[in-house]
């Protein structure tokens, strides 16, 4: 497969790439979230603000797929 060397096609194709690998992990998050919440929380000091299951799965997933595109 050849790749344009067009700069806004390439940032282009690396966010459908991005959109297509949170879909398809989006679950796998999803699950690990939940399982956050089933499990025991370590008591702290202040607790911290929760948000929703799938917002703390979105979170989740945003901040581990980048590493999927370094190298």
């Amino acid at each position: 497969m050849q790749r344009s060397l067009n700069p806004v096609s390439r940032l282009h194709q690396d966010a459908v790439q991005f959109r297509l690998i949170l879909a398809a992990t989006y679950p796998f998050f999803l699950a690990a979230a939940c399982a956050q919440r089933v499990m025991p929380a370590h008591p702290v000091g202040i607790a911290p603000q929760r948000r929703s299951v799938f917002a703390e799965a979105r979170s989740m997933a945003v901040s581990a797929l980048p590493f999927v595109f370094m190298g």
